[in-house]
C-alpha cells in the first residue's frame, strides 16, 4: 500500500432527534452505520480505515516507538519535554497526554477492527476478499492488543460492538485472557490470509503493505514465545525459516531495514507504510484526531530522534548501547556495522566523520541516534518533520533470534547456535560454536539477550524484552541495568508498565489501575 494515502472510513453518523419526526434529518453525505456497509467496495475501505489508526501520534508516527524506546537501557531522555524525560525514567504520571494518546490510538484500532468483523461477514461479496479483509482486522486487532498488553499490562477486551449503554464501560480483563484473545487474533488471521497479494483477484491486488499469512505466522510465534509457549512458538517459526510462508531472508546490508529506498524489503514481515507528501500528498500532518482527507502519511520519528541541531533531540544512545557494539570486532578486524547504521558518531577509522551531509558538528565523544533518523537520506532539516521511512515491525531477523530462544528454552541449545549465527554473519561477526563452544541454557540466554540489545537496538523491543525475561524483578539484573542507564535508578516495582490513563479511570467504574498507579 505504499505510495498511496489509506482510505479513511467517515464515522458513521446518527440524526439528531428532534420533537417532531419530521425534523429528523439524514445528512446525504455522511455515511451512516445503516447505509455504509452494503458492497465489497465499504469493506474493503473499513480495513483500509484500520492501518491509518498505525500511523498516528498514539501508534507509530511518534510517540509509541518514543515511549518504547525510552524505558529502556538502550536510550536516554535528553528532552525539554518532561513527559519524555519522567517515561525514560519510570516516574510518568497517570495524567501524562502522551501515555494517554496511546491507549486513545490503539483502541481507536481495536474499535475500527470490531467493526469490520461484526459487519463485513453480512455483506455479499466475493469470498476469497472477504476472508482477506477479515484476515487484515484480526491481525490488525491481535497487534492492538499485543501492543496495549505490553504497554499497560491489563485493560479491558472489547471483542464486539457494544449493544446498549450497558457495554459502554467495560471491565478490566486477566492478562491471561487479554493474550489468549492475542494469540486467536492472529492465528485467525494467519488462517484468512494469503503469502502476499500479487495473484489475488479484486481491488486490493498488487498492493504492499497489507498483513499477510507470514506476518500473522510471525506476530503469532512472538506472542507465543512472550507466554514461554515454547514448543508451539518453535512450530510457527519452523513454517517461516523453512519458507512456507514466502521466501523470507536478511538483507545482505543491515541499514536497508531503515531506508526509505529498500522498503518492503525480503527481510520485512511487517511495516508501517508512511511516505512523504511529494509521494502520495496531502497537507495536514496526521497527528490524530478526527480524520481528514488532506492527512499526509508522514513519521515525526525523524524530527523526535534527529541530532542537536538537526531536529528536538528528545533521546540520546546509552554509552552502554556504543560500547557494547565494541565487545567484538569483525571476521577482518573492523566494527560492527550495526553501530554506525544505529548510532550517529564520530568513527575516523571506520571512514564515518559526517552526519546529515555536514562534517561532523560536534566533540568526537557526542554520540546520537542514526536509526529512523533521515540522515543519509533527507538533504534538508525541515524533511525531518515529514519522514517517509516505513517503521519496521516485525523483521525476519527477530524470528530467527525468537526461534533460538525457544529452542534454547527446550533444552535443545545446540540447535540455537545456527540460528543465531545467521544474524552474526550479516554482521560480520566470528562464528559462535567456535569463540563460546558449548555454552549452558543459562549461558545462552545471557548471549541471546546481548545479541537481541545489538540487532534491535532503537526499535522499541529493548523494554519487552526486559519485562518478560523477568529482569526488573531480578537484583542481579536490575543492579545491571542501573550500572548501564541512570535512569533506571529511579525505577520502583510496577513501573515497567505505563499507567492507566487517569481520564480512563475517571471515566470509566470498572476500570482497575494497573500496577504503576499502586
Amino acid at each position: 500500500m505504499k505510495k498511496y494515502i489509506y482510505s479513511l472510513l467517515a464515522g458513521a453518523m446518527l440524526a439528531t432527534a428532534g420533537c417532531e419526526s419530521n425534523l429528523d434529518l439524514t445528512n446525504p453525505n455522511i455515511a451512516t452505520t445503516g447505509t455504509f456497509w452494503q458492497t465489497e467496495a465499504d469493506a474493503v475501505a473499513a480495513v483500509n480505515s484500520i492501518y491509518n489508526s498505525l500511523m498516528i501520534d498514539g501508534t507509530y508516527m511518534r510517540m509509541f516507538p518514543s515511549l518504547m524506546d525510552g524505558r529502556a537501557d538502550d536510550i536516554q531522555g535528553d528532552s525539554p519535554w518532561p513527559d519524555l524525560m519522567l517515561v525514560a525514567n519510570f516516574t510518568i504520571p497517570t495524567t501524562s497526554g502522551p501515555v494517554a494518546w496511546v491507549w486513545e490510538a490503539h483502541y481507536q484500532m481495536v474499535w475500527r477492527a470490531n467493526q469490520v468483523l461484526d459487519n463485513v461477514p453480512n455483506i455479499e461479496m466475493d469470498q476469497d476478499l472477504k476472508k482477506r479483509v477479515l484476515g487484515q482486522a484480526y491481525f490488525l486487532r491481535g497487534l492492538a492488543y499485543f501492543n496495549l498488553a505490553n504497554f499497560y499490562k491489563e485493560v479491558p477486551l472489547i471483542t464486539t460492538l457494544p449493544a446498549d449503554r450497558s457495554e459502554f464501560y467495560p471491565a478490566t480483563a486477566t492478562e491471561e485472557a487479554i493474550w489468549e484473545q492475542i494469540i486467536s487474533d492472529f492465528t485467525n488471521a494467519k488462517a484468512n490470509l494469503p503469502a502476499n497479494y500479487q495473484n489475488v483477484t479484486g481491488p486490493d491486488r498488487g498492493n504492499i503493505g497489507r498483513a499477510t499469512s507470514g506476518a500473522a505466522t510471525g506476530m503469532l510465534g512472538k506472542a507465543l514465545v512472550y507466554r514461554k509457549r515454547w514448543a508451539e512458538a518453535t512450530t510457527q517459526f519452523a513454517e517461516l525459516v523453512g519458507g512456507q510462508h514466502g521466501p523470507y531472508r536478511l538483507m545482505e546490508n543491515y541499514r536497508d531495514n531503515f531506508d526509505p529506498r529498500t522498503e518492503n524489503n525480503a527481510e520485512s514481515l511487517f511495516e508501517v507504510q508512511f511516505a512523504t507528501p511529494a509521494e502520495v500528498g496531502g497537507s495536514i500532518l496526521n497527528w490524530g484526531g478526527n480524520p481528514n482527507a488532506n492527512w499526509t502519511q508522514v513519521s515525526a520519528q525523524a524530527v523526535t530522534y534527529a541530532a542537536r541541531g538537526y531536529g528536538f533531540n528528545d533521546f540520546l544512545p546509552t554509552r552502554a548501547l556504543y560500547d557494547d557494539y565494541h565487545k567484538e570486532l569483525t571476521v577482518d578486524g573492523r566494527k560492527d556495522p550495526r553501530l554506525l547504521a544505529t548510532i550517529a558518531s564520530f568513527e575516523p577509522t571506520e571512514n564515518s566523520t559526517r552526519l546529515y551531509n555536514d562534517q561532523w558538528p560536534y566533540s568526537p565523544t557526542e554520540i546520537y541516534p542514526r536509526k529512523y533518523t533521515n540522515d543519509g537520506f533527507g538533504p534538508s532539516v525541515e524533511d525531518q518533520f515529514r519522514s517517509g521511512i516505513n517503521y519496521r515491525i516485525l523483521r525476519y531477523a527477530d524470528i530467527l533470534m525468537l526461534h533460538a530462544e525457544a529452542l534454547n528454552e527446550l533444552g535443545r541449545t545446540a540447535e540455537a547456535y545456527g540460528f543465531i549465527q545467521q544474524v552474526r554473519n550479516r554482521a560480520n561477526l566470528p562464528d559462535l560454536a567456535t569463540v563460546k563452544p558449548g555454552m549452558s541454557q543459562a549461558e545462552m540466554r545471557d548471549q541471546i539477550a546481548h545479541e537481541r540489545f545489538l540487532e534491535f537496538a532503537i526499535e522499541g523491543q529493548r523494554i519487552n524484552d526486559l519485562v518478560r525475561w523477568g529482569w526488573f524483578e531480578d537484583p542481579a539484573k536490575l543492579a545491571f541495568l542501573r550500572s548501564r542507564d541512570s535512569e533506571f535508578n529511579t525505577f520502583t516495582p510496577g513501573n515497567q508498565w505505563m499507567p492507566i490513563p487517569q481520564g480512563e479511570l475517571d471515566n470509566n467504574p470498572n476500570l482497575s489501575p494497573n500496577s504503576a498507579n499502586n
